[in-house]
């Protein structure tokens, strides 16, 4: 088994491929970053050449098939759950896009490969801008009121918070003691939460406001 020049031109292509997308990650401080992934990036690659150098007459892609399995489990670890929350999507993605470069690569198709490198750099670097414009229009927040129990003032706040142009997508009361605690999930315009905030703040009947 006689490895070419044009092999290691591939493992080349494939660290620089994984070296752009990785120093996006470690910039921002990502479970996986930059060594990681230009070493799923340049494994990926020698695998797929290691395939076609291993079973040229047979099933070359077996061992490339592989590859797309096992980085699942790699990527899976960088999911976490967090309370409600959960977190590392994006980098179990990007894991994914970094194997799936490396294979590009390795195969053969190089230009395929950086010109989908240069794409993902652009999703991660440039998007979350977008991400953020789009988040700005429209916010969700949980209003937790603490008032007297008295049925004519739930239905005057929840009048209230109906009126203020926010989306509400659940309500809930509850009782302790002499105090009701109500509750309203809402979306929208964070406009229309502040202006909801100071008229709940202004009222005279609550007594504790949490959001």
């Amino acid at each position: 088994m006689t490895f070419t020049p044009d092999d290691l031109l591939k493992l080349i292509l494939a660290l620089l491929a994984g070296g752009l997308i990785g120093a996006e990650r470690e910039f921002r401080d990502k479970s996986a970053g930059f060594r990681t992934m230009i070493l799923i990036s340049v494994g990926a690659a020698l695998f797929t050449i290691l395939s076609h150098h291993l079973a040229p007459a047979s099933d070359p892609n077996r061992i490339a098939a592989n590859i797309v399995t096992g980085i699942g489990f790699l990527g899976a670890g960088a999911i976490l759950r967090d309370g409600l929350r959960i977190t590392g999507l994006t980098t179990a993605a990007t894991i994914w896009l970094a194997a799936a470069v490396g294979m590009a690569i390795g195969g053969g198709y190089w230009l395929l490969g950086l010109a989908t490198t240069l794409a993902a750099v652009l999703v991660l670097v440039v998007f979350p801008l977008v991400e953020h414009w789009i988040d700005g229009l429209r916010h969700s927040h949980t209003y937790v009121v603490h008032c007297a129990l008295d049925q004519d003032l739930y239905s005057a706040l929840d009048a209230l918070v109906r009126s203020s142009g926010l989306k509400v997508y659940a309500r809930r009361r509850t009782k302790s003691g002499s105090t009701m605690i109500c509750t309203w999930s809402t979306t929208g315009r964070p406009v229309c939460h502040e202006a909801l905030v100071t008229q709940l703040l202004a009222h005279p009947a609550v007594e504790e406001l949490e959001m």
